[in-house]
């Protein structure tokens, strides 16, 4: 059966990628972009199957209004992809509070938006999938990503949370959590001004690498996005998908490291406790 998706941030990168796929299998799409006419090719060869609206998630009067019309067309959507983001390369300190607002508002408060939007359409209709498009960077840190990361672990952390409080409505959650790729990523990061006492520090070292070909990417986003797509499609979503070799390695040394790290620490963290005669006394 055909099936029905939102797609935010699909002018490019995963966003893109996920629309031309789905739409060349058989479905419809409702996609959003913040470039008018970046997906005029596919409008003119999918005709009806693909509908466009111009949204910025950071402006979430226009979310709630996109987000009601896509349901009010289309009756059911099956799947919400919440894809929109962005980067910020550069030292916390060379990050100025506007370039802050910015990230969180789009990548963070954005992505809460769409899903909080779109809850009482998939409560209505008794179950749905949400695709959170995440990182690697929402379970590790690289220097010089801090306000991206703050995102993506804040985003992981609400998905958590709230897949468990939605679960009796049969709506599902997966956290998309794709390594370095080569999509335009990286294109498209805001550096902040430099600040020259950082100078080679690990901040200013890995931004040289980013754009000064020294990082090697070995993410296709091709296979990426037929990856998110086969785990959209499965009896029971996958709740987290790690996707790239450099990702599976980070994520599994920084996670090794945090258990061994809990616990070395165990004896100190179950001291915090009142003891059991304590406890039975109060």
């Amino acid at each position: 059966m055909d099936k029905t998706w939102l797609i935010t941030g699909a002018s490019s990168g995963f966003g893109r990628g996920l629309t031309e796929k789905v739409l060349a299998r058989g479905d419809r799409v409702i996609a959003t972009v913040r470039r008018t006419g970046s997906l005029d090719d596919l409008v003119a060869q999918y005709g009806e199957r693909l509908s466009v609206a111009y949204l910025d998630v950071s402006e979430p009067d226009a979310v709630q209004r996109t987000v009601d019309k896509a349901f009010a067309d289309c009756g059911r959507i099956d799947f919400i992809v919440s894809n929109a983001g962005f980067g910020i390369l550069g030292a916390a300190e060379e990050t100025s509070i506007d370039q802050m607002r910015q990230i969180i508002d789009t990548n963070l408060l954005g992505s809460i938006v769409v899903i909080k939007a779109a809850l009482p359409h998939l409560r209505a209709q008794g179950s749905g999938r949400v695709i959170q498009v995440s990182s690697e960077g929402g379970q590790i840190a690289y220097p010089g990503f801090s306000l991206y990361h703050a995102t993506k672990w804040g985003i992981e952390g609400f998905v958590e949370s709230l897949a468990k409080e939605v679960a009796p409505f049969e709506i599902e959650f997966m956290l998309v959590e794709p390594g370095p790729s080569r999509t335009a990523f990286i294109g498209s990061i805001i550096q902040p001004d430099p600040i020259s006492d950082y100078d080679g520090t690990p901040a200013h070292d890995l931004k040289e690498a980013a754009f000064g070909g020294g990082w090697v990417i070995k993410g296709d986003p091709d296979r990426m996005t037929n990856a998110m797509i086969a785990a959209a499609d499965a009896p029971k979503m996958p709740f987290r998908l790690l996707l790239g070799s450099d990702a599976y390695d980070g994520v599994h040394a920084a996670l090794t490291e945090r258990l061994a790290a809990l616990e070395a620490g165990k004896d100190i963290t179950i001291s915090a406790d009142f003891t059991e005669e304590e406890l039975a006394a109060m």
